[in-house]
């Protein structure tokens, strides 16, 4: 059971992605960033990015990450979001199933080695990483509002969480 409960936990966790590790992440070879949009850098109901985040994407990609968005929310939504970070943009994602994802990877031109994912949610994010063999850094949720089918899974999810920060806090 703790083996497949391996396949949702992230590899990595931080409270946002504002603190995310990037020498660490670029030590292990990452070259690719995607991330997921609602809750993880912006609030579901957000339509535009903000500034704070615009200078963070302009940062990774002065770094030289590339950057996707990488959404299971509509084209609209997804479009409109991307206006200021112009990053690749993949809206309807189908997460946690990985086909628009090793498409993405294909257009950054990085692969599952130097790719990771970035997002909130274990059942989607974490997973859909994992299945597609990339590295999986989990931030926390943004805040507390969420869509309905959102807000059923978080139960579950904080207590898998509990799960997982038990057996880090716990010594080799």
């Amino acid at each position: 059971m703790i083996r497949i409960l391996e396949n949702l936990f992230p590899d990595i966790y931080v409270p946002s992605v504002y603190e995310l590790p990037l020498e660490e992440l670029r030590k292990k070879g990452i070259r690719g960033l995607v991330f997921d949009i609602d809750n993880t850098i912006a609030p579901y109901d957000v339509a535009d990015a903000d500034e704070q985040l615009v200078e963070l994407f302009k940062i990774l990609k002065e770094k030289g990450f590339r950057l996707c968005i990488l959404s299971n929310n509509n084209k609209k939504r997804v479009r409109r979001f991307n206006q200021k970070l112009r990053a690749l943009a993949v809206h309807k994602a189908g997460k946690p199933g990985t086909k628009k994802l090793r498409k993405a990877m294909k257009k950054m031109g990085t692969d599952a080695a130097t790719t990771a994912i970035v997002g909130d949610q274990i059942f989607t994010d974490m997973w859909c990483g994992h299945r597609a063999g990339l590295l999986c850094v989990m931030t926390a949720p943004i805040c507390e509002r969420d869509q309905f089918a959102t807000w059923i899974k978080r139960g579950l999810e904080r207590q898998l969480m509990k799960l997982y920060f038990y057996r880090h806090k716990q010594p080799n």
